[in-house]
């Protein structure tokens, strides 16, 4: 962010957002938010879900999302936006 805003509401979209699926949110994430995120131009999804251990990465392609990957179980990745951080999924898995 450039320079922080003097009011309570920002203007400026995020560059990556990660939303934790639930059974009872994961039809709303991507049927709803996901749609609103790229009207907004937010430039990464991370959707991870838990119970299948999974984490998805949307990239942003003009006005809809691209599957970047998919990984799941306890593999060490560097996944986009953040290729440079190397990051254990089963680390988000344990409790």
């Amino acid at each position: 962010m450039p320079a922080l805003p003097s009011g309570s509401a920002f203007e400026l979209a995020p560059d990556w957002i990660c939303e934790v699926l639930s059974p009872s949110t994961a039809s709303t994430d991507r049927a709803v938010k996901v749609p609103t995120y790229a009207r907004e131009s937010v430039g990464h999804i991370w959707l991870v879900d838990p119970l299948l251990q999974t984490l998805e990465v949307l990239r942003l392609d003009g006005s809809s999302y691209r599957l970047a990957g998919v990984w799941r179980g306890d593999v060490v990745v560097q996944c986009e936006p953040f290729e440079a951080l190397p990051i254990r999924l089963a680390d988000l898995w344990s409790p």
